[in-house]
């Protein structure tokens, strides 16, 4: 008895460490004795329940058997006589719990009590972890590291252990044992519908997520708790390099320099954080002209121009100042574009001034009504070229300045006859992207391919010209040989002689 009463206290004592519910505990200890029993007892003993007297540790298993007149099978079946001792009212064909706790357990049934009660106790310890971490995705959690795991990395939370996916570590990052490290909650796996969390980590963490920033500069700036500074807008590579645009809801606090901090203080404990990797801070706007220019930052912009329904924009940098707006493998061009949703295109002046040039050159050439001043105002509205025109249409043509309708329709006739005479191809935007190379060479290269095919087809015709040819002479060469080896009459030699 005393040892029973011990059992209930050391289940009390692992609830009380693990934070666990002593009822699931005592619930785990009567699955661990109706186990035991069924060892001992046999399988064809159909065994219901068990009591635990909560007091002195004292329990009971019963069995479902049935009342007879005549015991066939003593392991579910009861004589009536037996039970009319107890219950004298009992009729045949009754079932009723009976008492069949065994005086004493053997070693297997010990131990596959053991092996119950651990396997409930690790389910209760995972569901209570579950419930305590399902409604904290996305937060910021701080654990250290305890070791890795082929390339994940095993991370103390405090009340459980959480798992780093390699996939989300950002790109060069290295834990050591017992280091702190922070990371977003990125899943909890449900241990009752994913099997899987059962063996593995029941905490997915992320270094990788843009959410990592966010909480790290609410932890560092105070204005973002207090709701007066905040992040509208971030695209992170991780690893490598930050972009957030940040706006202030008062007029008298600078979004930027908050985030910045004194001398950089707490931007600096932002990037040490995350290890080394750059972040740009800028601010929001409205404006998208403002907004795509303050994104490039730190590169000078000269100009910005919209175009595609501000879907697109063309930014003018200074020659010296090109590397630096487009990053290192076009890195801070592509975090620019994520950050704006706009498709930016950059051009150096030399490079816009040669692209110029050489639109207008092909524009005077495909239309020729067209005098220098006029071919400026067209490029001015990004009608490069005929297909631009024709793109375009009548009524794009005569917003120009100084086109009145008849030069409009004329226009467009000119852009309509170039395409006939190029073979009457469907009128295409020309990309924007084309940096150097110019709208001339494009079509001077078409014009190419089609004067290559003619010329094929002429060579192909002289080809067949020239084997029949060949043949009619081979024909005429066989002719001579079969009069040269027929044989001469004598007669008819004389008559010619």
């Amino acid at each position: 008895m005393e040892n029973r009463k011990q059992a209930l206290e050391i289940l009390e004592r692992i609830a009380l460490e693990k934070n666990l519910d002593p009822r699931s505990l005592r619930n785990a200890l009567q699955d661990a004795l109706i186990s035991a029993s069924r060892k001992m007892l046999g399988a064809n003993v159909e065994i219901t329940e068990c009591e635990i007297d909560p007091e002195t540790g004292e329990y009971k298993v019963y069995a479902m058997k049935e009342v007879v007149d005549e015991v066939v099978d003593p392991e579910r079946q009861i004589s009536i006589n037996e039970v009319r001792q107890e219950i004298p009212d009992i009729m045949t064909g009754e079932e009723l719990a009976i008492d069949v706790t065994p005086d004493d357990f053997g070693r297997i049934a010990a131990q596959s009590a053991k092996q119950v009660l651990t396997q409930r106790i690790r389910e209760a310890e995972r569901e209570m972890i579950y419930d305590k971490y399902k409604d904290r995705i996305g937060e910021m959690i701080t654990g250290t590291v305890q070791r890795h795991e082929r390339g994940n990395v095993i991370v103390d939370v405090g009340s459980c252990e959480a798992i780093l996916p390699y996939k989300l570590q950002p790109y060069g990052e290295r834990y050591r044992y017992g280091e702190s490290v922070r990371a977003i909650i990125h899943d909890v796996p449900d241990v009752r519908t994913e099997p899987k969390a059962r063996r593995d980590a029941q905490i997915v963490l992320s270094r990788t997520s843009p959410q990592l920033v966010v909480k790290l500069f609410e932890q560092e700036v105070a204005e973002m708790r207090d709701g007066v500074v905040t992040i509208r807008v971030i695209a992170r590579e991780p690893g490598r390099r930050t972009k957030i645009a940040v706006m202030s809801r008062d007029s008298d606090v600078d979004p930027v320099g908050a985030c910045v901090g004194m001398k950089g203080s707490r931007v600096q404990m932002v990037v040490q954080e995350l290890r080394g990797e750059r972040i740009d801070i800028i601010e929001y706007s409205d404006d998208k002209k403002r907004f795509v220019a303050n994104s490039l930052k730190p590169a000078e912009i000269e100009s910005v121009e919209m175009v595609s329904d501000e879907s697109r924009a063309l930014v003018v940098v200074r020659d010296d100042a090109l590397s630096l707006a487009i990053g290192k493998g076009g890195l801070n061009a592509r975090l620019a574009s994520e950050l704006t949703r706009v498709e930016i295109d950059i051009l150096s002046e030399s490079q816009l001034s040669e692209r110029e040039e050489s639109a207008k050159t092909t524009l005077l050439e495909q239309i020729p009504s067209l005098d220098d001043e006029m071919a400026d105002r067209f490029i001015s509205r990004g009608l490069l070229n005929y297909a631009d025109i024709l793109a375009a249409g009548e009524v794009a043509i005569k917003l120009v300045e100084g086109i009145e309708d008849d030069a409009a329709a004329e226009i467009l006739a000119e852009a309509k006859a170039h395409q006939a005479q190029r073979g009457g191809g469907p009128a295409a935007k020309a990309p924007i992207e084309d940096e150097s190379e110019t709208d001339e060479e494009e079509f001077d290269e078409s014009d190419e391919d089609v004067s290559d095919e003619d010329l094929d087809e002429d060579e192909s015709d002289e080809e067949v010209e020239d084997v029949e040819e060949e043949v009619s002479d081979d024909d005429d060469d066989d002719e001579d040989a079969e009069e040269s080896e027929m044989p001469v009459d004598p007669a008819a030699a004389e008559d010619e002689s």
